[in-house]
């Protein structure tokens, strides 16, 4: 989730334009506004997405003024090139930013936190998970890193179980050649032929 997307401002808003965004969607997605509707737990599920992303922007420096704390746009007392990079990686520059990242000598956890990102973005899990658990290992207490490999355990949790054969078969093509010719030659034996060509 990125909470800028979910209260419909940038990245770089002032705390006037976050607040008065928060304000009008809560306002828009309060549940009072729905009572005996249907769309009244959808309207509930919004708010509650919504409020969360505040939450997360308002510890974030930008917000704060320059404060530490475990947003999403520079949490972690994040140094100026460090504030720089998210702003790629939100703008999809992912290159530009692994490139600013390769070039830093000292790999903090925030480092390995970013570099996670650009691994998401890339579409390497495995990669971004190993990045972002030695960015929670480094500095367990960061709500931010966790918050991340937390969301990214869950969405990768599903696939692994179907990967080790918890909802799909392993069986390939080969399998499927090998299958046939058993049945064609049984239907042989039997006096039939299930393909005529062998």
């Amino acid at each position: 989730m990125d909470p800028y997307k979910v209260l419909g401002v940038s990245p770089d808003a002032d705390k006037e334009t976050i607040d008065k965004a928060h304000k009008e969607l809560v306002k828009k997605y309060h549940p009072d506004r729905f009572t005996d509707n249907p769309l009244r737990d959808l309207a509930e599920e919004k708010l509650k997405e919504i409020n969360e992303a505040y939450e997360i922007i308002k510890k974030s420096p930008s917000y704060t003024g320059g404060r530490t704390g475990g947003g999403y746009s520079g949490s972690s007392g994040s140094t100026g090139d460090f504030a720089t990079v998210r702003n790629y990686i939100n703008a999809g520059q992912i290159s530009t930013a692994e490139g600013m990242l390769d070039r830093m000598n000292v790999k903090t956890a925030e480092w390995f936190f970013l570099k996670g990102l650009c691994a998401i973005k890339r579409g390497w899990q495995d990669r971004a998970y190993s990045y972002i658990q030695t960015a929670v290992n480094m500095d367990p207490g960061n709500q931010e890193y966790r918050f991340y490999l937390n969301q990214f355990t869950a969405r990768t949790q599903t696939y692994r179980n179907y990967g080790n054969n918890g909802g799909y078969s392993s069986s390939d093509s080969c399998d499927c050649c090998l299958n046939l010719w058993c049945a064609d030659s049984i239907c042989e034996c039997l006096g039939g032929d299930l393909i005529s060509c062998c």
